[in-house]
């Protein structure tokens, strides 16, 4: 809806929808039914007027023949009352001959001038028109009416006028009474609006009331029994965004919790180190290396939770671009390139352009967590290859080590957080980041020990991405 009808109720939106048309249809059929009525009204009177005229016609008489045919009429205007139909109506006639030579009646009543219809409405020559006459509106009958006798022939022009009271009378009865009607059925028709939005707005209403009943927190789905096909959408579409809330709210107090959890170790190891150095119970330097330690591991504890949060937020965002894999990990390459030669490690990498759709923070850390560990496993001159290859569908990162693999017994909470091999060694939070990473992007991620005379000689690690062009 636009901004115009963000304010209007459904009730008035559907009545202004309905009585505007409806209300511009009776409009239409009014005017067109008040001109209908009017040409039916004049067709029933105007045969009155007719008969008035082939009354007066019978009591004329000529003498002479044609054009010396002289006319004579001897006709009381109370030979008309019979065809009034009632004391407002008047009547008035005027008999003249081809020349318009008037003969009797009202002298003053305009001639006619006009011509007989090649295909007249009655079996007789006669022409209907509207004029003025004594500041009223009449319509008028003109017959051409033969008159014969012993003594002549001619023709007689024979003019009856009545006012149009009765007509109009009758013609806006017939107006109001279907202007009552629809009157009628528009406030029928207001009245099953407002009864149909009433009772169709009913499940909204239910629903408003269930979540407005709802304890704070309340994140259950609500129930689509009974709601109308039509308000299930909208149910589904709510269920899904509660959903989506519900695990955003899951993810924080799991943030939450083991933040609480993982970094009370540390800093009360911390405290404890701290105040051993100050009672002096160990060497200065040793003191100072220990808390370093110590400060080291929680600092990295903390970076990689923030990093596990940031990757449910920009899953959250759903803002991803077109990044390319092999570029985040020849960066991250590159930068943990002190690590590897530290230890001396036969490092080897090799990688083409395998563009993706994702952010290009989660390829990096993904990249870093992966190497990284690859880095602390494999031993010292040992042996390190890291591969980006792309087909018509699919990336793929492998990075293969030397290390010792994984043991049987971790392999079921592999992807876990806190789920750490050596828990001196690390916080079990680099291969759940990786993990939470691939699963945003919808791809996979697998860990698969080599070996080497039944014994286990390193690691292979496989993410498998899609293609950008083939994501949509």
């Amino acid at each position: 809806m636009t901004s115009l009808g963000a304010n209007i109720s459904l009730r008035t939106f559907l009545l202004a929808g309905i009585l505007l048309p409806v209300g511009l249809i009776i409009a239409i059929n009014a005017v067109s039914l008040y001109g209908k009525t009017l040409d039916a009204v004049n067709t029933a009177y105007d045969r009155t007027l007719l008969a008035s005229a082939k009354s007066i016609g019978e009591q004329l008489d000529v003498t002479g023949y044609d054009e010396d045919a002289v006319l004579r009429a001897t006709v009381p205007y109370s030979a008309l009352e019979a065809f009034e139909a009632d004391v407002q109506t008047r009547m008035f006639y005027r008999i003249s001959d081809l020349h318009g030579r008037s003969v009797s009646g009202f002298a003053d009543l305009p001639p006619w001038k006009g011509r007989i219809p090649v295909q007249p409405p009655y079996a007789a020559l006669v022409d209907f028109y509207d004029t003025s006459y004594r500041d009223s509106d009449v319509r008028v009958a003109v017959l051409l009416q033969p008159v014969a006798s012993p003594r002549g022939r001619g023709m007689a022009v024979i003019q009856v006028a009545e006012t149009l009271e009765l007509r109009l009378r009758l013609t806006r009865r017939i107006l109001l009474d279907f202007l009552w009607q629809q009157a009628a059925l528009v406030g029928l028709i207001v009245l099953v609006v407002v009864v149909v939005v009433q009772r169709a707005t009913r499940p909204v209403r239910r629903l408003s009331e269930e979540l407005q009943a709802r304890n704070e927190g309340d994140l259950t789905p609500l129930s689509a029994a009974g709601a109308p096909r039509e308000l299930r959408p909208l149910v589904d579409a709510t269920n899904g965004v509660m959903s989506r809330l519900a695990h955003l709210l899951e993810n924080q107090k799991r943030f939450v919790r083991d933040t609480a959890h993982q970094l009370r170790t540390p800093l009360a190891v911390l405290k404890t180190q701290v105040q051993s150095a100050l009672r002096g119970d160990v060497e200065p330097r040793q003191a100072l290396g220990e808390i370093n330690d110590t400060v080291e591991r929680a600092t990295t504890l903390a970076n990689q939770m923030l990093s596990l949060a940031k990757v449910e937020q920009l899953r959250q965002q759903g803002e991803d671009t077109v990044s390319d894999l092999s570029e985040a990990v020849r960066a991250m390459a590159l930068e943990l390139a002190p690590l590897v030669a530290d230890k001396d490690i036969d490092f080897d990498i090799e990688t083409q352009p395998a563009p993706v759709l994702a952010h290009e923070w989660m390829l990096r850390e993904l990249a870093r967590n992966l190497l990284h560990n690859a880095i602390k496993y494999t031993p010292a001159g040992g042996a390190l290859s890291v591969r980006v290859m792309a087909d018509e569908r699919t990336a793929a990162l492998v990075v293969t080590d030397s290390g010792p693999g994984i043991p049987a017994e971790l392999q079921p909470r592999l992807f876990q957080p806190f789920s750490a091999g050596d828990v001196r060694s690390g916080s079990g939070l680099g291969l759940a980041i990786c993990h939470e990473i691939v699963r945003a992007l919808g791809g996979t991620i697998e860990l698969q020990n080599r070996e080497k005379d039944r014994r286990r000689a390193g690691l292979d690690a496989t993410v498998r991405l899609s293609l950008a062009q083939n994501r949509s």
